[in-house]
């Protein structure tokens, strides 16, 4: 253990101790939940900005739940921080014996079918019923629904090209226009739900990550929303007076068209 992250391990010994933080004192596995997720969602943010500064300030709030977590468990006579830290090591070589025991496998796809087919015989120590156990029922729906059709698809659940897949969006979308001019609302929750899954599995065959692409363009689209509000403001308007048609055409000028005059 580096004279560091001992440091930092005594600081949560400290903070968490008789005589410490009456905040830290009192946290349990669920009131830190919501702080979890918010770390590692910050964390993400930082990984988009691409700001070293930042990046490393994030991983840092996130290793600090982690040690937050790891010293309930302690003080429960559960596990500590060192439990988990020889855990994940085990782990990470009995999954990686092309590395450790120099078995040969040259591709990404390769490893990943090997991780698969290990995690499966560890998995199946504990009895689950289904090769979809363990993708964690919170995750965003988006993630979670990628995660569903690249386990099923590892097991042989998946169309044989491309085009197949195109053509049941093309089915999707039929049903949802149909359920959109019925004006069944409940229908149409449905169907819009099938074609965004439909959505994912053409992503999933082009190798793309879904949520990662619809995270970009979040991005961008308040990139470019911003820009559309520096240009009302410096013309003493506001959104709602603007017409649509002038919205436009700043939006084509955040674009990289030509700007209006």
């Amino acid at each position: 253990m580096t004279a560091e992250f001992k440091k930092l391990t005594e600081i949560v010994n400290t903070l968490m101790g008789e005589n410490g933080c009456p905040w830290d004192k009192v946290q349990t596995r669920e009131s830190l939940k919501p702080y979890l997720v918010e770390e590692a969602y910050e964390t993400l943010e930082a990984l988009d900005g691409n700001n070293p500064e930042e990046i490393k300030e994030e991983l840092g709030d996130l290793l600090y739940q982690i040690l937050f977590h790891a010293k309930i468990s302690e003080n429960k006579k559960e596990f500590n921080i060192t439990d988990v830290i020889e855990s994940i090591s085990n782990k990470m070589v009995h999954r990686h014996p092309h590395v450790f025991k120099k078995e040969n496998l040259k591709t990404p796809d390769e490893v990943a079918t090997q991780w698969e087919e290990i995690k499966i015989k560890e998995k199946g120590k504990v009895g689950r019923k289904s090769v979809l156990d363990g993708i964690p029922s919170h995750l965003p729906s988006l993630l979670r629904s990628q995660k569903l059709q690249k386990k099923a698809a590892s097991h042989g659940f998946d169309w044989d090209k491309i085009s197949s897949v195109f053509d049941k969006l093309d089915e999707e979308i039929a049903e949802f226009k149909e359920a959109v001019l019925s004006r069944k609302e409940e229908d149409m929750a449905e169907e819009l739900g099938d074609i965004l899954f439909v959505l994912v599995n053409i992503a999933k065959f082009n190798k793309i990550d879904a949520e990662e692409a619809l995270r970009n363009t979040n991005n961008k689209f308040i990139t470019r929303f911003q820009h559309i509000e520096v240009e009302v403001t410096k013309r003493g308007k506001t959104l709602k007076e603007t017409p649509l048609e002038e919205l436009e055409q700043y939006w084509q000028d955040a674009k990289g068209n030509k700007s209006p005059s």
